[in-house]
């Protein structure tokens, strides 16, 4: 019983994990749109959250790490600085740039686009195995389509409104609500995508690097520290003559810039970076729909939010669709399992041949030697 529980909380473990993220995810959209709107600028907020990112995991990686990390290479660290480039820099300051643009709702919808990406990136690289003849490579392909589908209809489709007790008393500032002018919903989804593109790419760098570089805190902190050079250096450049923009208090830019850093970069990059080692960064990527469904139901019970019939339909479809992947990739376990532990039988196999041999080779050898003694004698 105790060994059936341990091995169901050790299958557990990156489900948790990864909904752990989204849900960290979800509260940075909604912190961060906040301290955006209040004149944040978003390249200072990139670079402020993975200073604040370094010096949270870097002490974690002096120590822990002082005796596994692997030597640094110039591939390594032509890899550490693309990957504090793609995801740190140019993903974040697009990220923040085109939440500016629209809102924290849409830009969440759009980074659903992600799983789509990720994948086809994966099955280029060889990190993801597709089998169009088998089943479960199928449910992989269609439930990307369909997660990706559910997220555009949240996005697309209102339908009618739903009554809800808790958002009843909202109703009547809805429209002030939506009298807010979106400056560039547009522009806002380009760099939105953009920045999905980098951030999928960030993922499966951070898988390639992982097996040259396996430790997951340092390259943390190696990645963390060159995004935050590189941002300052794109915050200088953007910003420059501006010096009034760097000024940080005590309000919703410290506590975006400090959740951001801690949780969204420091902890979500260590906690990806160990997942993928066992389920490849499509399982990760695979969960980024359920940020935004989150949003939605935080946004109606603690925002009083009016929610809507096509986003809650576009909700189960993208559960739907994130079932299908998990399905597929259940099966991809399976599938390599046998082939590991086969493998592990066929040497232990072989080992026993070996001992056997090595015996009876000694056993020949005494033989011989007592029967040379028996002739002398």
């Amino acid at each position: 019983m105790e060994y059936s529980f341990a091995r169901f909380c050790n299958r557990a473990k990156p489900f948790l994990a990864v909904i752990f993220l989204q849900f960290g995810y979800a509260g940075m959209s909604i912190i961060s749109k906040f301290a955006l709107n209040r004149g944040m600028s978003p390249h200072v907020l990139a670079a402020y959250r993975h200073a604040v990112a370094t010096i949270t995991i870097a002490p974690f990686a002096l120590l822990l790490d002082r005796k596994v990390r692997p030597k640094m290479t110039f591939s390594i660290f032509a890899k550490i600085l693309l990957l504090g480039l793609l995801e740190p820099t140019i993903d974040q300051n697009l990220f923040y740039t085109g939440m500016k643009y629209t809102t924290a709702a849409f830009t969440s919808a759009m980074c659903n686009i992600l799983p789509a990406f990720a994948f086809l990136m994966a099955w280029i690289f060889k990190l993801e195995k597709v089998n169009i003849r088998k089943i479960h490579s199928l449910a992989k392909i269609f439930g990307t389509i369909v997660t990706v589908g559910g997220a555009m209809l949240m996005t697309l489709v209102k339908g009618p409104m739903l009554d809800l007790p808790w958002t009843r008393a909202y109703y009547n500032q809805d429209s002030t609500a939506n009298s807010s002018i979106v400056q560039s919903p547009i522009k806002g989804a380009l760099m939105i995508t953009i920045g999905c593109f980098c951030w999928a790419g960030f993922m499966i760098l951070q898988a390639i690097t992982l097996k040259s570089y396996p430790t997951e805190l340092s390259l943390t902190a190696l990645i963390c520290l060159m995004g935050t050079i590189e941002g300052t250096i794109v915050a200088l450049v953007i910003e420059r003559g501006n010096a009034a923009v760097w000024s940080i208090h005590f309000d919703y830019s410290l506590l975006a810039a400090v959740y951001s850093g801690v949780i969204c970069s420091g902890m979500a990059y260590y906690i990806q970076g160990v997942i993928m080692k066992e389920r490849g960064p499509v399982f990760v990527s695979a969960f980024n729909p359920l940020s935004m469904v989150i949003v939605a139901i935080m946004g109606s019970f603690l925002l009083a939010e009016i929610m809507f019939l096509g986003r809650v339909i576009g909700a189960i479809v993208i559960v739907i669709g994130l079932y299908l992947v998990l399905w597929g990739k259940s099966k991809d376990q399976k599938i390599q399992n046998p082939i590991s532990n086969s493998s592990s039988n066929n040497n232990k196999a072989s080992n026993d041949q070996q001992m056997a041999a090595r015996m009876s080779n000694r056993i020949g050898a005494a033989s011989h030697e007592e029967s040379g003694a028996d002739e002398v004698v």
